[in-house]
């Protein structure tokens, strides 16, 4: 099994939080893709560039190695129009940017401070926070042919089975933290398949960043990276349908959870890849 250590993800814009000046305060989130390490830094409107943000990440750096936590020296950056100043920030820190939605422990970490603390500060905003980080859906694109198996079919897993995954055989590995589930609930997913090709399917698959499936139109899609959606496969309209409600039964029961699989074959026990991904709402 290919166990690479937990990477950085990041957040670092306007809170609906009102200084006494009556500007919006900012602030940057840090957080392992893990979930164990969490950094949190406010700044004032005035102080909002890449400088003040690389001391902010460099701090951010000493302490997880003061308390000797592991984190890749990579960066996945969700607001694309925060993309050229972390980029800034990073590139001194030997830091690589990954412009990636595939951020779900700061999503849901985002998500915790909006319902429960920025209510509780000084000069909270009610209304809603800063525009969803893809606002707008781009046509979905042919998925590239490095990418296709020679087959394909839908799987689901057990929550429970899911707890084991670190310890599976798996080549390209792209877990995260599971959330809480009952332990029968079901987790849909894709498994692709390839006799000869399964390992270089599985890393093309990494590159593009995968963050959740979804069906609309009678199609099957795969959105990935910053803003990329592409098309894995036309379904008939029984099969849609289908598809759709699984996929939704999911968000309601298994917090959004899914899973991608690379396998040479349906016999075989060890994974070329093995991605779980979650529908998680735009924040």
């Amino acid at each position: 099994m290919n166990s690479l250590p937990a990477e950085w993800e990041l957040d670092y814009y306007s809170r609906p939080l009102l200084d006494l000046k009556g500007k919006k305060r900012w602030e940057l989130l840090l957080s392992s893709s893990n979930n164990n390490f969490r950094f949190e830094r406010f700044c004032s409107a005035e102080s909002v560039n890449s400088q003040w943000l690389k001391q902010a990440i460099s701090d951010a750096l000493a302490e997880a190695h003061a308390k000797n936590i592991q984190i890749a020296p990579r960066l996945r950056c969700w607001r694309n129009s925060m993309r050229t100043m972390v980029q800034r920030a990073a590139e001194s820190l030997d830091l690589e940017v990954i412009p990636s939605r595939r951020c779900y422990a700061l999503q849901q970490w985002l998500q915790e401070r909006e319902a429960s603390v920025y209510p509780e500060m000084e000069g909270y905003q009610v209304g809603p926070l800063a525009p969803p980080a893809t606002p707008i859906r781009p046509i979905a694109l042919p998925l590239p042919d490095a990418v296709r198996g020679e087959q394909w079919s839908w799987a689901s897993l057990t929550a429970e089975s899911l707890q084991d995954a670190s310890q599976w055989p798996i080549d390209f590995s792209g877990l995260i933290p599971l959330p809480k589930l009952e332990p029968g609930v079901a987790v849909p997913g894709l498994r692709l398949f390839s006799p000869s090709r399964s390992l270089a399917i599985a890393g093309w698959l990494s590159g593009l960043e995968p963050v959740r499936l979804e069906v609309r139109d009678q199609q099957l899609v795969l959105e990935a990276g910053m803003e990329d959606r592409w098309l894995v496969s036309d379904l008939e309209p029984e099969a849609a349908i289908a598809a759709k409600q699984v996929l939704s039964d999911a968000r309601s029961n298994a917090a959004g959870l899914q899973f991608i699989s690379v396998q040479s074959s349906e016999t075989v026990s060890n994974f070329s890849g093995f991605w779980l991904l979650r529908d998680l709402p735009d924040v």
